[in-house]
């Protein structure tokens, strides 16, 4: 009985190790300008002292903007050799956590010059990225060994919008799935507007447009996320400075509210970039670049609208992209302009955040992604 008793001990033990030897990995990317830079690095995140310690980089890609994983955590999808003219690429990479490295596996043609965003299917078998500079869109199969096709749709887009000098011509700059993944919105930066397709993966060609939703003049929408319950859905808008708040059903976003990203003492010139939900559905966050340098900080309430609770300085400039971990325990930034990644600490109850931990000198660091293994 007392060795029984020993044994079962002993496999609650190792089990309950187990349950909290999860190690969670960061993933960023940068605008590296010559393939012998790196491009690609991979740091292990302390998530109990905030700290980053890098794991491993790639070289051998140029500008990696843009990155997202696989829903299993194997693969790495990046747009790569973005702001290059006429060249446009979507590259695939392995990671492997037990020998901590990262492998690239092959590129295919962004179907479009200057890919700024890449988004997978949860069934990890098509990617969709969004050309910024020309406005396009292209769809891609993915094998099993992470092995990306050849694009099987490519849309491209023309139309601008009321300011001649940054909307010229259409300019995609997202592609995001609905939480079912039924849909596929695409805010266009040129053309004021919010696109939308209807997304079947089981044709070869898995998408059908379907009416878009205009946003308002000048404002340029970015990003775009859908809230964890999916009923409500939010776009940031670089230029305006805000983030339009919608209601969802079935591939239709009606208009929520309009709420400003930015502090009153900011009047003109936004970048307002990335948007984000924890995963609670408590609190969204929105980046400012340019004059403010700050996370946004709103509560989302019970009717989908966003109340201001405050700002966090990033502690660099140009913050183009962050990310929440999976637990909702940290934020991550990637500072473009001053070349650092910082991880703040997210308070559940109150949604602010709290630098912590040693960060991460990357060069013009573009994008970073988060995921526990």
């Amino acid at each position: 009985m007392k060795f029984k008793l020993i044994a079962a001990l002993v496999v609650v033990v190792f089990a309950s190790v187990h349950l909290y030897s999860q190690d969670t990995y960061v993933f960023f990317g940068s605008f590296n300008w010559d393939k012998k830079a790196e491009g690609l690095y991979v740091y292990r995140l302390n998530t109990n002292s905030g700290k980053l310690y890098k794991v491993t980089s790639v070289r051998g890609i140029l500008n990696p903007s843009y990155l997202t994983l696989s829903p299993d955590g194997k693969y790495v999808f990046a747009c790569t050799e973005s702001k290059t003219e006429e060249a446009g690429s979507v590259s695939s990479f392995e990671f492997n956590p037990d020998k901590k490295t990262l492998t690239y596996i092959n590129s295919q043609k962004s179907g479009g010059e200057n890919p700024v965003y890449i988004t997978v299917h949860k069934s990890g078998k098509w990617l969709i990225n969004g050309n910024y500079t020309e406005g396009s869109a292209s769809v891609y199969p993915v094998s099993e060994n992470g092995i990306i096709q050849p694009y099987v749709q490519n849309f491209q887009f023309s139309e601008g919008s009321v300011n001649p000098g940054r909307q010229d011509r259409a300019h995609i700059h997202s592609t995001v799935f609905s939480s079912d993944y039924r849909y596929v919105f695409m805010p266009d930066l040129g053309a004021d507007k919010i696109r939308a397709y209807r997304f079947d993966q089981n044709n070869k060609e898995p998408l059908t447009e379907i009416p878009f939703t205009k946003t308002v003049p000048g404002s340029g929408p970015r990003h775009f996320t859908f809230h964890p319950n999916g009923k409500f859905a939010y776009c940031i808008e670089e230029m305006g400075g805000a983030v339009s708040a919608y209601t969802y059903e079935e591939g239709k976003l009606n208009n929520l509210q309009r709420i400003n990203t930015h502090s009153d003492q900011y009047k003109e010139g936004f970048e307002s970039s990335d948007i984000h939900i924890s995963p609670d559905g408590r609190y969204l966050y929105a980046s400012n670049r340019g004059k403010e340098n700050n996370i946004a900080i709103f509560s989302v309430q019970a009717d989908g609208t966003l109340k201001t609770i405050g700002y966090q300085p990033t502690g660099g400039k140009h913050p183009r992209v962050f990310t929440i971990d999976p637990t909702g325990k940290f934020l991550i930034t990637a500072n473009t302009g001053s070349g650092n990644a910082v991880v703040f600490r997210r308070n559940a109850e109150t949604g602010l955040l709290t630098k912590t931990g040693r960060g991460a000198k990357i060069k013009n660091v573009s994008t970073v992604q988060v995921r526990e293994y």
